[in-house]
């Protein structure tokens, strides 16, 4: 129903803690970060690509909630 699972053990020491890791699906990353930027939301770094796939590019931002948990925009761009 429109809903991607990953299921994957921590990549990094960093990440190996007791949460789940959410990423927000937007049709424009830029746009999307942007407007929450302006609202105040911390992001570890700007939109950048993550892979190329054969259909699409697949781009990230990543921010943290209240709690220091690791969220991130997701949007897969179509080439």
């Amino acid at each position: 129903g429109g809903v991607r699972l990953m299921l994957s053990g921590a990549e990094e020491p960093e990440f190996d803690h007791p949460s789940s890791d959410l990423y927000f699906a937007v049709p424009d990353i830029q746009a999307a970060y942007g407007k929450l930027k302006e609202s105040g939301v911390h992001f570890e770094g700007e939109p950048h690509l993550i892979a190329k796939m054969p259909t699409h590019d697949l781009w990230m931002a990543f921010f943290r909630d209240s709690e220091g948990n690791l969220l991130a925009l997701m949007s897969e761009v179509a080439r």
